[in-house]
């Protein structure tokens, strides 16, 4: 059995499903606090019929709740953990630090010590590009200073800085997972991205068309790039998924001890290049805004994923925007929603 923290949540469910599917009963440990319920559900019944794949349950609670842990782990097989548990709103972070160093690192750690009681000793670790800050180069190499400017970059650089030194200690097999801009939804259109307060651009632009928002705002029109706006690697999140379950799947087998990968599509797009894909979806031109650059935004964050594809074998399946918004907006329309 396979534990998943965070697996209720937007990339916690496309990566449940993806496992699942993939025939490894998994347990979801979810507070709830940003997860979706009815996503556990859905993936439930999504997989009942489907020949081969693993059972699915939810435990509520913290991943940082150690009797609660120790129960899981004690109760059931767990031979790896998932770890995507975490708060992910960069202007809260500089707001509240406090809350991310409470819930991202200091839980984190919590986790560790659990699974290392219970010798689990292979996890999957959710971090971000934005432990990488202002980018010195791009595309970004994995070996690329570590350099946060906010703190929801640094809680996640934190924990990364500690997993080595499990690794020596405590025979920890480890791999961290980069992420660049997630983005989209499942192919059912039944799972997908659903924030209590969204701050993500290609959702905010879809519910703008929508008539669910107020006009959009563009952040800055002068940034040095081909039309001004910012550039950004959009990564499909069942590719996000696909990824997590190759890093699985490697430790598993063995094959990995200790490693870090950049998920990204590795072809930036700008602000106004997304506005022009939802306007494909809608068939009508959005109207937006203009703003000041907001600031500590760079002008372009772009991935090299060349690691993951030689190590991991891992090939995104949606490498186009239009694609990824398509499947963003469908489910954006969908009853679920």
């Amino acid at each position: 059995m396979i534990l998943i923290t965070g697996g209720a949540g937007y990339i916690g469910s496309h990566v449940v499903k993806e496992i699942a599917a993939s025939g490894y009963d998994v347990m979801i440990l979810d507070n709830l606090s940003t997860g979706n319920r009815k996503a556990v559900e859905v993936i439930i019944n999504l997989l009942a019929d489907l020949s081969g794949a693993g059972k699915t349950y939810l435990t509520v609670g913290d991943c940082g709740d150690q009797l609660l842990l120790d129960q899981i782990c004690q109760q059931h097989p767990i031979e790896a953990a998932i770890h995507l548990a975490a708060f992910s709103e960069v202007g809260e972070s500089m707001q509240d630090a406090a809350k991310y160093f409470t819930n991202n690192t200091a839980q984190t750690i919590l986790l560790l010590n659990s699974l290392r009681r219970h010798q689990v000793d292979k996890l999957v670790f959710s971090s971000t590009a934005a432990v990488y800050g202002q980018p010195l180069q791009n595309p970004i190499l994995e070996d690329h200073p570590l350099q946060p400017t906010n703190v929801y970059g640094l809680s996640k650089m934190m924990i990364e800085s500690m997993l080595p030194r499990y690794r020596v200690n405590y025979g920890l097999n480890y791999i961290s997972l980069r992420y660049f801009n997630a983005a989209g939804a499942d192919a059912s259109g039944l799972i997908g991205e659903k924030h209590r307060q969204e701050s993500h651009l290609i959702p905010l632009v879809i519910l703008r068309a929508m008539g669910k928002r107020d006009r959009f705002t563009i952040f800055g029109d002068d940034y040095d790039t081909p039309d001004g706006t910012c550039l950004r690697d959009y990564i499909h999140v069942s590719d996000l998924a696909q990824a997590h379950l190759l890093a699985l799947q490697a430790l598993l087998a063995g094959t990995m001890q200790e490693r870090v990968y950049n998920l990204g599509n590795g072809q930036p797009h700008s602000v106004r290049e997304v506005i022009t894909a939802v306007e494909h979806c809608c068939g009508q031109t959005l109207p937006y805004d203009i703003g000041p650059r907001r600031s500590g935004d760079p002008s372009i964050l772009l991935a090299s994923s060349q690691r993951a594809r030689e190590e991991l074998n891992w090939k995104p399946r949606y490498p186009c925007l239009q694609d990824i918004v398509d499947s963003a907006w469908r489910w954006h329309n969908s009853e679920n929603w």
